[in-house]
């Protein structure tokens, strides 16, 4: 008896403008966006694209957008959109100056201070314990926490400076407080201990703080990015992650990501300048990008890393994904496949030393958008916008069963 066993292998390539290694694609008003000034931006876990902006809120599946504001939704507490944030359960956070609002899908809720005992209604940050599931929002007067029934709340009293920017967690428990003005804060769930200039850090104004997987906290300042160690003990610092035109260096940053790749990416922006961009370490080198390299402009406002690492930058002029050629090699190899050029301008080749049953492409997003001839050996994306792309390859492989 003959029978069939079908194994798929999924292989990821890069469709390019032109020869540069990454390609970046850029939102506006004439894509879909209601405005082109973006406040803050997320990614859920769908990786739908979430954006706040002065007009309310959007989401964005790659392909279609969904308009949220005051003039559709009567819940929602305001147009102006400090912060957003995509809950690992699915809810979104939005973060206003007028209390927060948490939309699960289906039904948009609010919380203020007049109906809940959230600390203050100006909504700077909004973040998740992943470990607790408690949500947790940086305000101008300190940091509440809500576990959907009840408030826990710090302020001065409790923390080194009342205004709190992020908030963050790390792998012993530990809650991590970034103040715009006062450095940082760290609760080991006993004590309130007070890291800033005098240990290190690079400024008292942190404006973001996240957490690698190795337990390195990077945190963000207006003077660069300290970074603490496992012991709590600055490591490394750095003022120069964007290259600006001399004579001026320092780079005060907006907001921090990790990727799922271990990439940190920081949006940078100076004020004084009006000059910004982002860059990204790989752990090994900085690599930056500005408007010289297609970035839509340069008010950096936030950045998010989608589920493929594709950096989405909110400006104040629109929206640009950035996305990265998986390997630095020029051909990719995935035994027993080959795909070759890659990065390409459009025009792939690609072989495979077992025989094939199905070819289907993916875009990045997941929707299938084209089914290639078993027998094909080139594909030509020159119809489809740049972008990254997933080929999966089906092959039905023939086991023999002998019955005596």
């Amino acid at each position: 008896m003959i029978l069939k066993k079908i194994i798929f292998f999924l292989v990821f390539f890069c469709f390019v403008f032109t020869s540069k290694s990454q390609l970046i694609t850029n939102y506006t008003v004439a894509d879909g966006l209601i405005t082109d000034f973006i406040e803050c931006i997320d990614i859920d876990i769908n990786n739908n694209v979430w954006i706040g902006t002065s007009q309310g809120i959007q989401k964005f599946d790659g392909v279609n957008w969904l308009n949220y504001n005051t003039s559709n939704i009567s819940q929602i507490l305001s147009d102006n959109i400090k912060d957003i944030y995509c809950a690992s359960n699915g809810d979104i956070w939005v973060g206003t100056d007028f209390g927060v609002n948490r939309y699960d899908g289906i039904n948009w809720y609010s919380y203020t201070t007049t109906n809940s005992d959230l600390i203050s209604n100006q909504i700077k940050s909004i973040d998740e314990d992943l470990t607790s599931g408690l949500i947790w929002f940086g305000t101008n007067l300190g940091a509440s926490s809500f576990d959907m029934s009840s408030w826990t709340s710090y302020s001065n009293n409790d923390l080194h400076w009342s205004g709190v920017s992020s908030v963050s967690f790390d792998n012993q428990g530990g809650i991590w407080f970034g103040h715009l003005y006062g450095g940082l804060t760290y609760y080991d769930g006993i004590n309130f201990n007070k890291i800033d200039t005098s240990n290190g850090l690079l400024s008292q104004n942190v404006t973001d703080l996240r957490i690698d997987n190795l337990g390195n906290k990077w945190v963000g300042t207006g003077g660069g990015i300290s970074i603490l160690d496992n012991q709590n003990l600055i490591s490394q610092n750095y003022t120069r992650m964007y290259i600006l035109p001399p004579p001026d260096t320092l780079n005060p940053v907006v907001e921090i990501d990790i990727g799922s790749n271990g990439n940190v990416w920081v949006a940078i922006y100076v004020g004084y300048l009006a000059e910004g961009g982002v860059a990204y370490f790989d752990g090994v080198d900085w690599q930056d990008f500005d408007i010289s390299d297609g970035l839509i402009g340069p008010n950096i406002r936030g950045i998010a890393i989608d589920i493929y690492n594709n950096a989405w930058v909110a400006t104040s002029t629109g929206i640009s994904k950035i996305s990265l050629p998986i390997s630095s090699t020029n051909n990719l190899f995935i035994n027993p496949f080959a795909i070759f050029p890659n990065p390409s301008t459009g025009e792939y080749f690609f072989s495979s030393s077992v025989e094939i049953s199905d070819i289907s492409l993916y875009n990045s997003f997941g929707m299938k958008i084209l089914t290639l001839n078993p027998n094909a050996s080139k594909i030509n994306l020159k119809k489809f916008s740049p972008g990254i792309y997933y080929v999966l390859f089906r092959n039905e492989e023939k086991l023999i069963e002998k019955n005596n």
